[in-house]
């Protein structure tokens, strides 16, 4: 095992006998993209390590398949030295280094299944101190590992202090917060912040329930837990909640879901936020979002031109995006609304055209051939019109040097000609573009696109709205697209996301960092943040639906009004609109939103410290 000094060693020493408290952050996405809480912790590092410096660690799991691609091992120094060395001697695997992202935080990496030989003795505990009882679940047996060593550690950090100083423990979620029922229990001396970004039941029930959050006091979460077969992983939250000395979740919708199926109203609020520097690309991005949109250009080319074109300078790219959580992240809301705005830019007779990309993932044979075969032969096209272009130049340029000028006809070949008359011809097809471009595995019960055939949007040339559904993520391999994520959405010119579950929603903000306007609802923590906070942010390109005390059918309407209505916005407009997105993104960065997480970790430090 190749080991390296780390950078923080001669800081250690020159902070032995501070007292200074240390921040340990548990979670189960350090290392490891699993869901949002990495793109949380990952973009946030870079301010916590400016506030912190080296007295900040992360611990998450170390997975053999994943984490050596974004942690660094390093040799352990300082207290590191001896807590590792005491986890070794229980049989515990650890790891110490560098993550590999900006700020190269200290992680400590432990892995869950060195820890089972005391599985068994593990879920005892558990079910005696907190009456927690355990089914056989390969997840929950690596989580409840996880946390028993994760708790080891935690004591083995307290007692390697030759100075005693208060030790804060930030756990994420459930995954990452199943040592603290023990570590309370044993009175270790830690200061126990607990984050959930979504109750873990209440993401179940609302699949399930249109009208989750008039239903949430109700609600008889013991009864639900097992009847959704979750009932230990919602017991482990629970007593996780109930243990820390804080409890904080990440807006004001899920606090109020919070108080009802955790049973503890959270003392503090930690709202997202993204480092917005990287996203930042000084005075070009309205460069950037026409390169981007050229590109977008290029696949609707190949997709529709075939059948039918029309002019793609009168066309707004729409899009959506998100987990397949069909009616939790408003895929139903959406497509409603693209329908009656089909029907409504046809009796206005608008000169618009709307193409709607929603972005998901779900499980696929392979890209569509007729998708694949268009865009070769687009491919194609473009090399032979490319190489015709040449040879005119060059012979055009030449014959007047000579003063002989010759006709066009004159200036190419029969070959070009021909060939260019043959692509034309196999280019044309009677049949019309599809509305998915890849083959599902499912593609009878597939919500989406059964919705999309019974809201009649099969993209006629009668249709103002067209819809694109393409089933995987977008990304640079992408053959249709060849773009990154990032790069699509900065090519789009409005983000569509009207969730009825979604306790913070990172795809409305990421817009906004990448300076597109977007539509949220009032049932996300972004959106609720954003009327609680910006109260101008329609103005600024943030529309936020009304779903908290509405029907589906005036969320429907008023979603389409606002779509009809950036319609009729001009080029010079929506450029305005765009720079005013890219202004307000700032309040959104970490340096000004970390300043929650700073005022939780002194809550905890004076609240911990009481006896």
């Amino acid at each position: 095992m190749t080991t390296h000094t780390t950078d923080g060693a001669h800081a250690e020493g020159q902070d032995a006998g501070s007292t200074k408290p240390l921040l340990f952050e548990v979670s189960w996405e350090i290392c490891q993209q699993v869901g949002g809480i990495y793109t949380v912790i990952r973009s946030k590092v870079p301010s916590v390590v400016a506030t912190w410096g080296h007295r900040y660690c992360a611990v998450g799991p170390y997975n053999p398949q994943t984490s050596p691609t974004e942690f660094e091992e390093s040799q352990p120094t300082g207290f590191f030295r001896e807590t590792l060395k005491a986890l070794h001697e229980l049989g515990i695997e650890a790891r110490y280094g560098h993550w590999l992202i900006t700020g190269r935080p200290r992680v400590v990496l432990i892995n869950p299944r060195s820890a089972y030989p005391r599985l068994a003795e593990i879920k005892y505990l558990l079910w005696e101190h907190h009456g927690i009882a355990f089914n056989d679940d390969p997840l929950v047996d690596q989580v409840v590992a996880f946390g028993w060593a994760v708790e080891q550690f935690l004591r083995a950090v307290a007692k390697a202090q030759t100075v005693r100083r208060p030790i804060i423990g930030h756990f994420h979620e459930w995954m990452g917060g199943s040592a603290i029922p023990e570590i309370r229990r044993a009175n270790i001396p830690i200061s126990i912040v607990f984050t959930t970004h979504a109750t873990l039941l209440g993401r179940y029930l609302a699949m399930n329930d249109p009208w989750f959050y008039d239903h949430v006091p109700f609600v008889d979460w013991q009864a639900d837990a097992d009847r959704f077969n979750i009932g230990p992983q919602v017991r482990l939250e629970r007593a996780a909640a109930h243990g820390a000395h804080i409890f904080s979740t990440v807006s004001d919708i899920t606090a109020y879901e919070c108080e009802f199926l955790v049973g503890r109203k959270p003392d503090i609020l930690l709202p997202n936020g993204l480092n917005i520097e990287r996203f930042v690309a000084l005075h070009e991005f309205q460069n950037l979002h026409r390169i981007y949109k050229e590109k977008i250009n290029e696949f609707v080319m190949a997709h529709f031109f075939p059948s039918y074109s029309f002019d793609l300078d009168r066309t707004v790219y729409l899009f959506t995006s998100g987990r397949y959580e069909y009616r939790n992240k408003g895929f139903d809301l959406t497509i409603e609304s693209l329908a009656r705005l089909n029907w409504r830019m046809k009796q206005a007779g608008t000169n618009r055209t709307v193409v709607c990309f929603v972005i998901t993932r779900q499980p696929i044979r392979a890209i569509n051939a007729e998708a694949l075969r268009r865009r070769a032969m687009m491919q194609e096209m473009r090399e032979s019109c490319q190489s015709l272009v040449n040879q005119v130049g060059e012979r055009l340029f030449i014959s007047t040097a000579m003063g002989k000028p010759r006709a066009l006809d004159e200036l190419t070949d029969d070959y070009w000609r021909l060939r260019l008359r043959r692509l034309m011809y196999a280019w044309r097809s009677q049949s019309m573009p599809t509305v998915v471009t890849h083959d599902l595995v499912d593609d009878q019960n597939d919500e989406i696109l059964k919705q999309i055939r019974a809201c009649s949007l099969f993209n006629l040339p009668s249709d103002p709205v067209k819809v694109v559904y393409h089933p995987d993520f977008v990304t640079a391999n992408d053959p249709l697209f060849g773009m990154d994520y990032d790069q699509f959405v900065r090519g789009c010119h409005l983000g569509i996301f009207p969730s009825s579950y979604e306790p913070w929603g990172y795809a409305p903000l990421e817009c906004a960092a990448l300076g597109l306007p977007s539509i949220t609802s009032n049932l996300s923590g972004f959106g609720t943040y954003l009327d609680l906070n910006l109260p101008e942010h329609d103005k600024n390109g943030l529309s936020v639906v009304n779903r908290r005390y509405a029907s589906f059918d005036v969320a429907a309407n008023q979603l389409t009004g606002w779509m009809f209505d950036f319609l009729l916005l001009d080029r010079r407009e929506r450029i305005a609109q765009r720079n005013r997105v890219q202004s307000v993104s700032e309040h959104f960065d970490w340096n000004n939103l970390g300043r929650h997480y700073a005022q939780a970790h002194q809550m905890v430090l004076q609240r911990s410290a009481q006896p």
